[in-house]
């Protein structure tokens, strides 16, 4: 197939991405549609096997891509609107599939925390002079630039997004020793001298998920567009991520005893720092939750002690009165739900406790399961913005930003309405179960009360007829 140009800058801004999904809601896309939607459908299906889907993905791009000439929506087409058309699909394919393609492998996610460990331990004590860098070529302060772009990798789930930030990290790293040089009238920097500062630099920045990020971008960047600077780039970094991975004293300009020595020391430092943490983004996160969860136990415990001053319903409760008090539909959900067991005893009823199924409650015992997510990697995954301060975000990421807010503001409504829609059938069921139980036991009483002065006028009848002892009473 013929080689591409690289499209990367082209295909930069979301206007190419739009005109995509604009093309793609004309009626007569709807054949276009059908076919992207189903190669989701299919491959969603299938278990993982990146060698197979990623075969798999290529094909159907480049298939698409011939489908896309021939179509009538791109008749007099220029070679850039189909380039453009080629990485609309990409992007929008792999944000669909991108769940379910990173990290595609248990293992994968092994060498995303080993090389990220160790990259952790190395930044404590490497410098630039370990790596043969030039002193005319160090500057860490501009450095920085480039880590902050390498650490935007995670904010993406398009390839050719997540190959963009790695292009920027490059191009900031060449274009401040190309500085440099000119400054001091040294020769033009080659592979030699970029290698090495682009190591430093993915070790001062360790991107979390690096692993997985370049064989995400392997795998599904489309081929022939991995091409030119791109790739040259992305190679670098293949390259820089293969060293850090197996680095070992002799591939510093390092004592043996020494490196050693300052592994060990960065591992005691880091084990304290894990027992006793710097306050950062991870750390607002925890204390969050923290605050969440001991907010939320209060409420819930003030609910638990509520329900607990409550007298428990003891009579039973026919399924018609119930009809009569909360309507056919609100009965139905209570039965469909199990909150009333279909028989007279309502086991079911009395055997839920509100507190358990209250918002409070539950975000209590989610918190948990948030700091394990965390910790794993996959809020970084799939909220990335999470980690991000208000200096480091651009113009391009407040679409996304936007987008994932409103995403979680109605997953999270839709869920405590839920809760409390739920909450409020049981409510009126409760309702209806006490003024059973209020009616019932008053009749009890009634009935109790009419026995007790019927015994009571009859034994009082006897007495005076013991003690007159006339015929009348003897016929009594």
């Amino acid at each position: 197939m013929m080689e591409k140009r690289d499209t990367l800058d082209a295909a930069t801004t979301p206007l190419a991405f739009h005109d995509f999904l604009h093309r793609m809601r004309h009626p007569t896309a709807a054949d276009l549609v059908r076919s992207i939607k189903s190669f989701i459908v299919s491959f969603s299906y299938n278990a993982a096997d990146p060698e197979r889907d990623s075969k798999s993905v290529q094909e159907f791009l480049n298939s698409m891509e011939g489908a896309f000439r021939a179509h009538p929506l791109w008749a007099g087409a220029t070679e850039e609107d189909i380039d453009s058309a080629g990485e609309g699909l990409e992007k929008y394919l792999m944000t669909k599939l991108f769940n379910r393609t990173f990290p595609s492998l248990p293992e994968d996610a092994k060498s995303d925390r080993d090389i990220s460990e160790k990259m952790s331990l190395l930044q404590q004590f490497l410098r630039p002079e370990h790596l043969d860098i030039p002193p005319i070529f160090q500057n860490e302060t501009s450095w920085l630039l480039a880590q902050k772009e390498l650490q935007k990798i995670n904010t993406f789930r398009a390839p050719r997004d997540k190959l963009a930030c790695i292009l920027n990290c490059c191009r900031v790293i060449n274009n401040l020793l190309l500085n440099a040089s000119m400054s001091s009238n040294a020769n033009p920097p080659g592979a030699d001298n970029f290698l090495p500062v682009l190591i430093y630099v993915t070790i001062k920045a360790n991107p979390p998920l690096l692993h997985s990020n370049l064989l995400y971008i392997q795998r599904y960047r489309q081929q022939s567009r991995l091409v030119s600077e791109a790739a040259y780039y992305f190679t670098n970094l293949v390259s820089a991520e293969s060293f850090i991975a197996n680095l070992y004293a002799g591939s510093l300009s390092m004592d043996t005893q020494e490196f050693e020595r300052s592994m060990q020391v960065a591992k005691l430092s880091l084990n304290d720092s894990l027992l006793q943490p710097e306050y950062n983004s991870s750390d607002f996160l925890s204390e969050t939750v923290s605050s969440m969860t001991d907010a939320n136990a209060f409420k819930a415990q003030e609910l638990n002690l509520h329900q607990r001053g409550k007298s428990e319903s003891t009579l039973s409760l026919h399924s018609e009165e119930l009809h009569t008090q909360i309507g056919e539909d609100g009965y139905g959900q209570i039965m469909e739900k199990g909150f009333l067991a279909p028989n007279e005893n309502n086991e079911g009823m009395n055997n839920f406790d509100t507190a358990d199924m209250s918002v409070a409650k539950l975000e209590s015992e989610g918190a948990s399961a948030v700091l394990d997510a965390d910790r794993t990697g996959q809020l970084a995954r799939e909220y990335p913005f999470l980690y991000t301060s208000a200096g480091e975000l651009r113009i391009q990421d407040v679409e996304s930003l936007l987008n994932s807010y409103k995403e979680l503001v109605l997953k999270y409504v839709s869920l405590s309405k839920a809760v409390e829609a739920l909450l409020s059938l049981k409510a009126k069921a409760s309702f209806v179960i006490g003024k059973a139980d209020s009616d019932g036991s008053q009749h009890t009483r009634n009935q109790q009360d009419k026995e007790i002065e019927l015994v009571s006028s009859s034994t009082k009848l006897n007495e005076d007829c013991i003690g007159s002892k006339s015929e009348h009473c003897a016929e009594l």
